[in-house]
């Protein structure tokens, strides 16, 4: 078995979405050595009080090359979203570096697998990550055939990833490799790198930060399956270990209990995208996770009562 790590990249307005990831995770989960946590530098003393023996808050600078320098947060006025200026390259926001901190905290990591977590993801079940992701192959999720050529943001985002990866040959619709609680492989994500050099001939960062409109997910998953050796490291899998809601819908409390339901004996996680403004009070209420050592009944959605059926997309 590999030995699997856990790593979250946020920040200090996810910090509440953050609370009930970490809490759930300390509830449930088991078979992983670290949780890593990265966030900006300056929100670091806000995330010291989930630090632990298995938890490590990580300031993003320690990952982040010298020529990128984070604009000071009393100028931040200047934009509505956290801005980082580049010696080597136009400015860059927080969505492109909490991507590339993804990638550079899976190559940093001391552990050969990691799963990744966003903040709005949350744990409901008794999960052994580690039997889930330290096997000799890696999992890897796929929609098949899911991005259609006009896609309005995966269409985009997998012509930068071709334009990255050297892939000259696309055919449409093409395999979507986005999901929540997605498994790297620390060797796979170092050649990923290596062939983003050998594509572009720009370290795997500046070619990120010149490019923008890509996606981590789909940078990683499409340089698998261009990659016979690495494909064959890896198990394709349709089913994912989280259900999750994609829109800006906001959710009421029967909504998320309805997603509970909705869950296979399978998923063990749930993701609610933070964009859809659904309130983490009834999120929390829902899960009763105001105790990290509770493990309520209602945690379990065999034992919920009957709710209206909720329909999960199963892409974005």
């Amino acid at each position: 078995m590999h030995s699997v790590a856990l790593l979250t990249a946020s920040y200090a307005k996810d910090i509440e979405r953050f609370s009930l990831l970490s809490e759930s995770i300390d509830t449930w989960l088991s078979g992983y050595t670290r949780h890593y946590v990265l966030v900006n530098d300056e929100d670091v003393p806000l995330f010291e009080r989930f630090a632990s023996d298995k938890r490590v808050i990580v300031p993003a600078s320690r990952y982040l090359p010298k020529w990128l320098l984070a604009l000071p947060p009393a100028l931040q006025f200047i934009s509505s979203r956290r801005v980082w200026l580049s010696l080597l390259s136009s400015p860059v926001h927080g969505w492109h570096i909490q991507q590339i901190l993804k990638i550079a905290g899976v190559l940093n990591a001391p552990e050969q697998r990691v799963c990744i977590l966003d903040s709005d993801n949350l744990f409901f079940r008794e999960f052994d990550v580690g039997q889930y992701a330290g096997g000799e192959k890696t999992p890897l999720f796929v929609t098949p055939k899911a991005i259609g050529a006009d896609h309005p943001l995966h269409g985009l985002w997998l012509r930068t990833v071709d334009q990255l990866l050297g892939i000259e040959k696309r055919s449409f619709p093409a395999d979507d490799y986005v999901g929540n609680a997605l498994v790297w492989d620390k060797d796979t994500a170092q050649a990923m790198t290596g062939a983003i050099k050998a594509a572009t001939g720009l370290n795997w960062v500046l070619a990120l930060c010149r490019k923008k409109k890509f996606s981590e997910y789909l940078l990683y998953g499409h340089f698998v399956a261009s990659s016979p050796a690495h494909l064959a490291a890896h198990q394709v899998t349709e089913d994912s270990i989280a259900v999750s809601h994609w829109d800006d819908t906001r959710l009421d409390r029967p909504a998320i209990e309805a997603m509970m339901r909705a869950a296979s004996p399978e998923q063990v996680a749930l993701c609610i995208q933070s964009y859809s403004s659904t309130s983490i009070v009834d999120i929390r209420e829902v899960f009763r996770l105001n105790s990290r050592d509770q493990r309520a009944p209602s945690l379990s959605p065999d034992l919920m009562g009957e709710v209206a059926a909720f329909e999960v997309p199963k892409t974005r």
